[in-house]
């Protein structure tokens, strides 16, 4: 027990920085709309947030990867936690809406530097024995978060105002750099010299010579690379289908936003649900059913839910796609840490992550024209279809037993 304790000693630490952080992030989503709500009385101020986020997100994954992957992570995950708790602080002080849009612009970039940087300290730190079973906690963590994040907002909003739960998130963050500040550096204090003939070129020739590295590594990894798009394409294709979410439960459906708000409930509950059993079966399932049946079981909620004619069969397909959701999370992750060079992960990362963006911003544009031209249930119908292809697809991929060794420290 005592061997047991001490090898959970900083994983058991650093799940409690990402947790605290989850919360916070939930808290200032939601403040932060209602700020901008109340200072602009447009919800198209609102929409603009959603627009300044993707666009930040989009350039800063442009050449993250090649900052993160040079300097040292503990460090730069704290700094990152800092710069976002001290723009948070300063945010409520602003009444203009294009100051207010220029700090959501950087703490999102910071935010999208982190995720990055926080994967590869994690798969430098936990052993990989340990991941699976780290990576289960982490969804279970996170579902937590989705849950007690907006229920603590709007207990804060009952106390005073939107204002205290974003200096609530700001302390949040502040809270997760002390934490992280007392883990253990997993490579050296200094700055990391890859390639000295590297480190002399310009910024572009360095950018330009790992976007190289990327395409050169996927293309020598065809199998790990095709999981990994794959499973981004669904991604991507549910974040799309989620733009159009609000607008089917109460155009389409009829709901009220009483009910919408009853459906949202089902499909946190579905997360808990799903991340409670995930944490408890993770060490009897392999990774790569993890990934290809969670991912299916997703698209089939997403489906049931989109061919929907009452509340509950809706219901029923928020919580399956939601319950779903946790395993493929889990299996992803591990199978992504296993898989990818530690050395590399944040370029890598990154790189895709600005793909995933660059789609993500397209296809809900797409999605949002095409509901206008024909009806959203012919979108979202249609988009689940293509999920569920897409799934299948990785499934198949998933449990060839000729790719088992890539599944090999289950």
């Amino acid at each position: 027990m005592k061997k047991y304790l001490e090898n959970w000693r900083y994983p058991a630490i650093l799940l409690c920085s990402i947790g605290v952080s989850s919360i916070g992030e939930w808290i200032y989503f939601i403040a932060l709309n209602l700020i901008v709500l109340n200072l602009t009385k447009s919800a198209l101020a609102v929409s603009g947030l959603y627009i300044v986020r993707a666009i930040s997100s989009l350039l800063t994954n442009f050449w993250a990867g090649s900052l993160i992957d040079r300097y040292n992570k503990k460090h730069l995950m704290i700094i990152l936690n800092l710069v976002q708790s001290i723009l948070i602080v300063i945010l409520p002080l602003f009444y203009s809406l294009a100051w207010m849009y220029t700090l959501v612009f950087i703490i999102t970039a910071a935010s999208s530097m982190y995720h990055p940087t926080s994967m590869t300290y994690i798969t430098k730190l936990i052993p990989i024995a340990q991941r699976k079973r780290f990576n289960s906690l982490r969804s279970l963590l996170d579902s937590g978060a989705f849950l007690t994040g907006p229920a603590i907002a709007g207990f804060l909003f009952t106390l005073g105002t939107a204002n205290m739960a974003i200096y609530l998130n700001a302390f949040a963050l502040f809270l997760s750099a002390c934490i992280t500040f007392n883990m253990p550096s997993v490579e050296a204090f200094k700055r990391l010299k890859f390639d000295n003939a590297i480190e002399k070129k310009s910024l572009y020739q360095v950018l330009f010579h790992d976007w190289q590295m990327v395409i050169r590594f996927s293309l020598k990894n065809i199998y790990v690379m095709s999981v990994y798009l794959l499973f981004s394409a669904t991604i991507v294709l549910m974040t799309a289908t989620d733009s159009l979410e609000a607008a089917f439960a109460t155009q389409i459906l009829a709901l009220s936003e009483g009910q919408y708000g009853i459906l949202v409930s089902i499909a946190g509950i579905g997360v808990l649900i799903g991340s409670f059993i995930n944490s408890a079966v993770v060490e009897k399932v392999s990774t790569a059913w993890l990934i290809g049946m969670g991912s299916l079981l997703t698209a089939l909620g997403y489906l049931v839910f989109t061919s929907s004619f009452t509340f509950l069969i809706a219901a029923l397909g928020c919580f399956l796609l939601s319950f779903a959701t946790a395993f493929a999370n889990t299996g992803f992750y591990t199978f992504y840490q296993n898989n990818i060079p530690s050395e590399s992960m944040g370029r890598i990362g990154s790189i895709y992550g600005f793909l995933d963006a660059f789609f993500i911003i397209l296809l809900t544009a797409i999605f949002g024209i095409t509901a206008e031209l024909i009806t959203i249930r012919f979108v979202v119908v249609s988009a689940s279809f293509v999920m569920i292809i897409v799934a299948t697809i990785l499934l198949f991929l998933n449990i060839q037993s000729s790719k088992s060794h890539y599944y090999e420290y289950d």
